[in-house]
Order: C-alpha cells, then structure tokens, then sequence
C-alpha cells in the first residue's frame, strides 16, 4: 500500500480513492511525466515515445466494451446510474479521440521484444475485462472511478501527441473528478463495499502503471539499440 493512500485507510472512501491515484496513478509516473516537459528539442518525450504510447493505449482502452461498459452492467445503485451513463458516453468519444490520435501519429516504433510487449498488454486487458466483469459489489465501480480519475493525466499525453502531429484537442466529456468522487461516496460507506471499491481502484491503477512501465522500458531500449528491429 502506498504511503499516501495508507493515511486514509480509515476515512472516506473518496479520500482514499483521491489518495491513491495521486499516489500510484499516471501522473505520479515519471515517464508520463515527462511528456509534459516541452515541445520539440526541449521534450523529454520525442513523438515515437508518444506514438508508442497511443497504439498501446489503444491495446488497453480502445475496444467496447470496455471497463466502465462492463461496470455499467454490474452496478445496481441506482445513485450511480447518471454518473455511469455520462461515463460511458463520454469514454466512447474517448476511444474515438484515442483512435485518431493512433492513426495521425504512425505505427509504433520498432523496438526489440515487440510480440512479447504485445502479448503483456493483451494480458493487461483480459485482466481489467475480468476485474470490470467481478460480481463482488463494488468492485467493478471502483475499477471505473479509478478509470475516469486517472483518465484525465493519460488525456494529457494524447493531448500533447495531438498537438505534435497538428490535431486539435476535443475536450473532454467524462464526468469531472468532483462528480466521480462523489458518486464513489454514494455507493460506498459500508466498509465491505468500499474494501471492494479499493480494491477495484487498486488494480486498474497498478495495470496503468505497468503499462507506463512497459513504454518507459521499450523508450530505454530504443535508446541503446536504435536500429535494432523486433
């Protein structure tokens, strides 16, 4: 458990959802990060890293259904329901941005390990397919929360591929984090149910950090090996 969202174990579960995306979540991660640096010479992050990054995020995120689809079916409370159908709306105009981001920005790079990257992020998928799919209430509420929180840092990184290769941003029509921690208070409160919140929140974070993980390795590869080929 990260030191963050330790200290608010026992609070609110807003609290603690807020607690662990800043902790473990896309913004505290240093090679995301580092696309925010600058533009051109100054980048930390040159297009390829960004095109990297989109075409696995598409691996991840780009089909339907996806994780809040899934939680969408799952969820019962009915304090969740606008909150869900924003979401859901708002994450197919998501894929579509994602999408077109993927094909102005070129193939991903060639980089050595291609097929086992590939075969990483496939199980990454499945993964957040079964935990999105759980029957244990609340579960797959938290994975969808985390999503949409999380989504505005990644949102970040495709906004800065867009702009490199001249696309115009859209904004965003995803629930906003106010609403999205508000309706994590209001489906939670019983500490069996917000356990299963946590723990849902917990795993997306952790695959979106693997992921983010599995860029800045194939980055590093590049770097060494550049003209070696997959």
């Amino acid at each position: 458990m990260s030191e963050a969202a330790a200290r608010y174990h026992y609070g609110n579960i807003s609290q603690v959802l807020e607690a662990l995306v800043a902790a473990d979540g896309t913004a505290g991660h240093p090679y995301p990060s580092g696309a925010r640096i600058g533009f051109g010479r100054e980048a930390s992050v040159m297009l390829p890293d960004l095109a990297d990054a989109a075409h696995y995020l598409c691996m991840l995120h780009g089909r339907h259904p996806g994780v809040v689809d899934y939680a969408a079916t799952r969820s019962a409370d009915n304090s969740a329901r606008n909150w869900l159908i924003q979401a859901a709306d708002g994450f197919a105009r998501e894929r579509a941005y994602l999408a077109q981001v993927t094909v102005a920005v070129g193939p991903a790079p060639s980089t050595a390990g291609q097929s086992d990257c590939e075969t990483v992020v496939s199980q990454q998928r499945h993964a957040l397919d079964m935990l999105a799919q759980s029957d244990r209430r609340g579960c797959a509420m938290g994975a969808a929360v985390a999503l949409v929180l999380d989504w505005h840092a990644v949102r970040h990184v495709l906004d800065i591929a867009a702009i490199r290769v001249g696309l115009e941003p859209h904004r965003s029509d995803l629930p906003d984090r106010a609403a999205t921690l508000q309706v994590a208070e209001a489906i939670g409160g019983d500490d069996a149910i917000d356990r299963a919140i946590q723990f849902g929140a917990r795993q997306l974070l952790n695959q979106h950090r693997g992921l983010w993980d599995l860029l800045q390795a194939r980055a590093r590869i590049r770097a060494v090996s550049p003209d070696r080929h997959a």
